[in-house]
């Protein structure tokens, strides 16, 4: 098959994208595919972009590791020669219409949220992972919770505020987080009223709206969801704090038990539940949700991630791997359920 590897992006989250990227393209190459892997964001410049299939080159030389602070997106748009205000590079449809599929290696906002889907699909141009609307909703943190309590799906108790709106929060700790956010970027615990005003502060730097949450003090947990049938659960242990951007990428940063070990009765409750979350928001192909559990294996739904990362650290390889699928099957299987959507 022609697959682009599309990655990058200018989102927080951008770095960790092109690890993703990175990774899906060395394997779908050793597959035997023919693929390109793409920057959505600076695109491809060369005029040879109509033969991008036949060229002979690593696309992923120039990729290195997640680095342990969120890039600097100014200076990536500083890199674009034309138009840096379009979120889509030179030449990126001309490829990408070439291609058999696309595989979705973007995470984030202008990638992860609908608008790529939504663009592809007006386009004609195939692609892994849930539609444009699906996208939307779990990208939308306050948006999924309302769906979480319609469905009777245990979430932490919480509030959706905007910039400049007033409100009344009184229980400690909490945790504070942009509405469309991911990889822990602008998420902050807070024990007390003047560490939340800071955090919100520091929160509207990234985003306009941003949720206030009950702390769930306990273990983190996280549930990879295919084709609508839950994977085993892994739980993750940072070494220090909690599971922040630096400890998510940084190898050696957190301990990562798969299977977790969990009573049985709770393992299945707690695989239902994610299964719930993929029908409830409409979703398609493939999603990890993340969860937190309390000491009495009370559990709540946090979100859903509509392109979980594949990084050399990340969860969802993980949780295939102890289902006996290595890296490169499961690139193949995402595939082959993307597919199943156009049939």
């Amino acid at each position: 098959m022609k697959i682009v590897v599309l990655a990058g992006g200018t989102s927080t989250e951008r770095d960790v994208s092109l690890v993703t990227g990175s990774k899906i393209y060395k394997a779908l190459v050793e597959n035997g595919h023919e693929v390109v892997l793409l920057d959505l964001y600076l695109g491809y410049e060369e005029n040879d972009y109509q033969d991008a299939f036949a060229l002979k080159k690593d696309w992923s030389e120039k990729i290195g590791a997640v680095s342990e602070q969120n890039p600097d997106i100014s200076q990536v748009k500083a890199l674009r020669k034309d138009n840096p205000n379009c979120e889509v590079g030179p030449h990126v449809i001309d490829i990408c219409s070439q291609a058999d599929i696309v595989f979705l290696a973007l995470h984030g906002q202008n990638g992860e949220d609908g608008k790529v889907q939504a663009m592809f699909d007006l386009l004609d141009i195939k692609y892994t992972g849930t539609d444009y609307l699906s996208s939307a909703i779990a990208m939308d943190k306050a948006i999924s919770k309302e769906f979480f309590y319609k469905y009777q799906i245990p979430t932490p108790a919480g509030i959706h505020v905007k910039q400049g709106e007033s409100f009344t929060w009184t229980k400690y700790p909490a945790i504070v987080k942009v509405n469309r956010g991911g990889s822990s970027v602008g998420v902050y615990r807070v024990d007390n009223e003047k560490e939340l005003q800071e955090a919100m502060q520091k929160a509207y730097t990234l985003e306009k709206e941003v949720l206030i949450e009950e702390f769930i003090e306990g273990r983190e947990l996280s549930i990879g969801v295919m084709d609508g049938k839950a994977l085993p659960i892994i739980e993750i242990a940072p070494k220090v704090g909690f599971y922040d951007y630096k400890n998510k990428y940084q190898a050696g940063a957190t301990i990562d038990t798969c299977p977790a070990e969990l009573p049985e009765d709770v393992t299945v409750a707690m695989q239902k539940a994610a299964e719930k979350v993929y029908v409830a928001l409409g979703l398609k192909t493939y999603v990890r949700v993340d969860f937190r559990m309390k000491d009495n294996f009370e559990f709540y739904c946090l979100e859903a991630n509509t392109l979980p990362g594949m990084t050399p650290t990340s969860l969802l390889p993980q949780e295939a791997a102890v289902n006996g699928m290595d890296f490169h099957a499961l690139c193949e299987e995402i595939i082959r359920i993307s597919m199943a959507k156009y049939c």
